[in-house]
C-alpha cells in the first residue's frame, strides 16, 4: 500500500468513527466532521507519493521511522483530525505536521 492509500485509508477509518457517533444535540456536527474526512480521503488518494505533502507527512514521523509503516500521526495528530471540521483538504494536512511537533517540543 502507498502511503497516499494508507493516508487516505486512515483518513476514512476516522470519518466511519464520527458517523457512528451517537450524540445528543450534535447538530450534524459528526456528519459534517465525516464529510469533510471522506473529502480529505479523497484528495490524499490522488496524491502521488512524492507530493510535498506526503513528503512533509513522512518526515514529521506519520509512516514510522522508514517512512514505510502504515499512517499513524500519533496522539496529537489524530486529535487534530477527531475535531476536524471542514475546510480544505490541504490544510488538514499542512496542519499535521505542526501539531505533531508542538506535541513533541
Amino acid at each position: 500500500m502507498s502511503r497516499s492509500e494508507s493516508l487516505a485509508e486512515y483518513l476514512r477509518a476516522q470519518a466511519r468513527r464520527r458517523l457512528d457517533r451517537v450524540e445528543s444535540r450534535d447538530e450534524g456536527r459528526n456528519a459534517r466532521c465525516a464529510l469533510a474526512l471522506l473529502d480529505a480521503a479523497a484528495y490524499a488518494a490522488a496524491l502521488p507519493d512524492d507530493d510535498p505533502l506526503i513528503l512533509m507527512l513522512d518526515q514529521a514521523g506519520c509512516f514510522g521511522p522508514l517512512g514505510c509503516e502504515e499512517f499513524d500521526p500519533g496522539e496529537a495528530g489524530t486529535a487534530l483530525i477527531r475535531h476536524w471540521q471542514g475546510g480544505e483538504p490541504h490544510d488538514l494536512l499542512l496542519a499535521l505536521p505542526a501539531a505533531i511537533a508542538a506535541a513533541t517540543s
